[in-house]
């Protein structure tokens, strides 16, 4: 009862007639049209600069920590290889949102095909996993480093690293591929258009004319279960480091230990906290206005990727050390 209105409210903005979408008949539609952020229009170039700005950090920062990481033959090692891994991850999701977002903003392109729709929506979800498989990943780095030294290097071996990066792409990509599946064979026969700014699952399936409960209801599973094991194991891997910490002789020794962890806990929270708090408000957040489930669903696409870069090149020694070199070469 809330979306006619809203379609009757945005639908001068199209370039093309849309008197008649409430009763055109269509299974699968050869475009959709993304609003951007609805009932917002009149502010899509202002919304538009904090977009641009952080996608540019975005891209910046994740470029620097690769191109520091290739160059510097010290920063070879398991930790940073997962870095990069974070870095590429991060780069795709955004680019496979960002520069669409923008071209709504600036130049009114709201069509996107049905298939580059369902690509996207792929991407999204798929990438936005392969982070919390990596964080993982990086959670066993810390653990062996913390609680068994002497079996850090012969354990993470370069060979054992690229399996772990295969079987984080690997996994995400399987559990994801249902997503565009099953929004392929829904009917949409009432409307093509998506009050929304990318291709989101429930952004897309909600505008089937069918049960979509299977669509939610793996959403929900695929969400709690892998997410949900990724934080399990993590919080495991941290009680064993706490732990190793608590037991070193002095408050020193254990504040410099922890101290290792501390991008890590901070990348962790970067996607969790944004994720769950965007996939929940997405589904039970009837009572939240539309627009502001948007801009949170959206901004939460860039948080992940401009905050990654800037703490771990804040946080890391190594790094920090490598970008002052940089700056100090150029200056000279």
């Amino acid at each position: 009862m809330q979306e006619t209105p809203l379609f009757l409210r945005v639908g001068h903005f199209l370039h093309y007639a849309m008197s008649d979408w409430n009763t055109t008949d269509f299974t699968n539609p050869s475009t959709f049209i993304l609003l951007g952020i609805p009932g917002l229009e009149a502010a899509h170039i202002w919304i538009s600069i904090p977009f641009c700005a952080m996608y540019a950090i975005a891209v910046l920062g994740n470029f620097t920590i690769l191109f520091i990481v290739r160059r510097e033959p010290s920063l070879h090692k398991p930790m940073f290889y997962f870095l990069c891994m974070l870095a590429v991850t991060d780069l795709v999701m955004s680019t496979s949102t960002v520069p669409k977002m923008l071209s709504i903003f600036w130049f009114n392109s709201r069509e996107i095909s049905f298939s580059a729709c369902l690509t996207q929506m792929y991407f999204i979800h798929s990438f936005s996993a392969m982070e919390s498989g990596i964080l993982l990943a990086m959670a066993f780095d810390r653990y062996l480093a913390i609680c068994n030294p002497l079996r850090y290097s012969m354990t993470l071996t370069n060979s054992v690293v690229a399996k772990i990066g295969l079987a984080v792409v690997l996994r995400s990509g399987i559990l994801r591929l249902p997503y565009p599946f099953l929004a392929r064979r829904w009917p949409y026969c009432r409307t093509n258009i998506i009050p929304h700014s990318y291709c989101g699952h429930m952004a897309v399936v909600k505008l089937a004319c069918a049960d979509i409960r299977i669509s939610s209801y793996y959403g929900l599973f695929d969400l709690f279960s892998e997410i949900g094991m990724d934080l399990f194991f993590i919080a495991v891997s941290y009680t064993q480091i706490l732990r190793a910490i608590f037991r070193l002789p002095t408050k020193d020794a254990r504040l410099k230990t922890f101290g290792t962890c501390i991008s890590h806990l901070c990348a962790i929270l970067a996607l969790y906290v944004p994720d769950l708090f965007s996939s929940l408000i997405q589904r039970f957040g009837q009572n939240v206005p539309l627009h502001l489930i948007v801009l949170i669903v959206s901004v939460y696409l860039l948080v992940p990727p401009v905050l990654h870069p800037i703490i771990y090149g804040m946080r890391t020694k190594q790094i920090r050390g490598r970008l002052l070199q940089l700056f100090a070469h150029k200056e000279t």
